[in-house]
Formats: C-alpha cells, sequence, structure tokens
C-alpha cells in the first residue's frame, strides 16, 4: 500500500486529502507544519510529499529542498499546493525540483489523478537499495534548518509582507464575520478563510458575475472602475472590494453592525493583499 504524507496547516484541506486517499486504499500520513514534515519523512519515509506552499514555519519549497537534496529520500516524489499557481511560483517551484504543482483549491478526483500518476513514475524509476533501518530516521536539526537559510538568498525570494492566508484569516476572525474568499476576475477561488471550500468556491462564483454586471454599470455611467459594492440580505450583508485589477475580496457577515468595522479592516489590508496577489 503507498503511503502519502500531506503536510499542510489547515485541518479541514488534511482531512480532506484524506478522505480522498484512503478511499483508494493509500496509507495517509499528515504534518500541520514544515517541522512535524521533516519528523515524518525521516521517520516514515513516504512514497510522495503533498505539501501547501505556505507553512507557519517553513514553506513548501523549503520541504521540496530537502527532500530532493537528501541522499536517501531525494527520489520521493513532491506535489506543491498553492492558491496562486503564476511564473513566480512556478520558477520557485522547478528550481527545488518538485514534480508538479497543482493550484488550490482542488477537486478530489483531479488530485487522486494527479498523486497516482506521481505513484506509477515513481514505480518505474530503478530499484534503490534500501537504507538500514536506524538511519532512516535520523533527520539532523541543522540539515532542517538549511533550506531556510538557503532559500531567503535566493533571487526570487522576495517575500511580500504578509500572506494571503495570514490576511484573510485577520478579516475572518473578525467578530460576525463568517467567510472571506479572495477570487480572480473569473471567478475561480484564490485562496479563503473562515468558512467551507464548497461555500467560498460558490461564493466567489457568484461574485465575479456580480462583479462584471456592476462594472459595466459604473462605466456606462463614467463613474470609473468598481472598488466596492455591499449587498443586504435578510440573514447578512455580503461585502466585495477590489484587490487590485486582478482580484476581488468577498467577505460574508452575518451581523450588519459590524459592517463599519470590518470595512475599515479590509480597507487596511487591501494594500498588503494588492502586493500579495
Amino acid at each position: 500500500m503507498p503511503k502519502v504524507l500531506v503536510v499542510d496547516d489547515s485541518l479541514s484541506v488534511r482531512k480532506v486529502v484524506q478522505r480522498a486517499l484512503e478511499s483508494r486504499r493509500i496509507e495517509v500520513l499528515s504534518a500541520a507544519s514544515g517541522t512535524e514534515a521533516l519528523e515524518q519523512i525521516g521517520r516514515e519515509a513516504p512514497d510522495l510529499i503533498v505539501c501547501d506552499v505556505i507553512m507557519p514555519d517553513m514553506d513548501g519549497y523549503q520541504i521540496c529542498d530537502f527532500v530532493k537534496k537528501h541522499e536517501t529520500f531525494s527520489h520521493t516524489p513532491v506535489l506543491l499546493i498553492s492558491g496562486i499557481v503564476n511564473g513566480t511560483v512556478l520558477e520557485r517551484a522547478a528550481k527545488v525540483r518538485s514534480d508538479d504543482v497543482m493550484r488550490k483549491p482542488f477537486a478530489a478526483d483531479e488530485l487522486l489523478q494527479r498523486i497516482e500518476s506521481l505513484l506509477a513514475a515513481q514505480s518505474r524509476l530503478p530499484a534503490v537499495a534500501a537504507p538500514a533501518p536506524a538511519p532512516a530516521p535520523v533527520v539532523p536539526p541543522v540539515e532542517r534548518r538549511a533550506p531556510a537559510e538557503r532559500v531567503p538568498a535566493a533571487p526570487e525570494s522576495v517575500s511580500p509582507p504578509a500572506d494571503l492566508k495570514v490576511l484573510l484569516d485577520g478579516v475572518a476572525q473578525l467578530p460576525g464575520v463568517s467567510l472571506t474568499a479572495l477570487i480572480d476576475r473569473e471567478g475561480a477561488l484564490m485562496e479563503a478563510a473562515g468558512g467551507l471550500l464548497p461555500e467560498a468556491a460558490l461564493a466567489g462564483a457568484l461574485a465575479s458575475c456580480l462583479v462584471d454586471s456592476t462594472g459595466g454599470v459604473g462605466q456606462a455611467l463614467a463613474q470609473g472602475r468598481l472598488q466596492s459594492v455591499i449587498l443586504e440580505y435578510e440573514a447578512g450583508v455580503v461585502l466585495l472590494n477590489a484587490v487590485g485589477e486582478s482580484a476581488m475580496l468577498a467577505v460574508v457577515l452575518g451581523d450588519p453592525a459590524v459592517l463599519g468595522k470590518v470595512r475599515y479592516h479590509v480597507k487596511k489590508a487591501l494594500p498588503d493583499l494588492v502586493r500579495v496577489v
């Protein structure tokens, strides 16, 4: 039975992936941080690693770099997942020799297809002599820190002031907010916080349709580009804000009374959001 390690700081993502893989009789290991992932890799020697790019202590590129440079685990496939997949992400993934990059959120079927493809390719590699049992779990502390020290020196490793997940969590944790979702102009979900994935994806698709129509009204009336929309419903409020020219932020509020506070917080977070996307 193949063994797959899932590395993501989101418990809901780990559970979704675990259910999908176990349905195909794949043993699933999980880690909520980079440090925990390195310990699992050394102890369990997984056949494949699925790793989120944004992690609390070290990023997915560093974990992949560690795996690919390790004498024992260098042939282990690494599938990176990211809320944004652009030229910079693909370039960094190629530099650390990631086997594949997948955009998050993803459909379970697509994830299974990619994992099974990578496992099949791995099974066709020439057999490598198995290491002695004792050295396998050894993950020296110095070796774990090495990627963290190397990556900042890379030309493309200049990081934004805050990552996407942290910024969205800051809004989602405000009292009265039930969901935040960042979408591109086509309605594809880039990242979400505070709600379940299906609701976030639906909010993104609907918000995109609304932005297109209201943006057209603004242009027709010579009012310029759409900046924000406030929708009041029986059960609460939906706030839409433009994030630069490429994305929109949708915030679902259950309590209309907190709208002013949420708008203030979103306005403060917008410059960082623009830099991230």
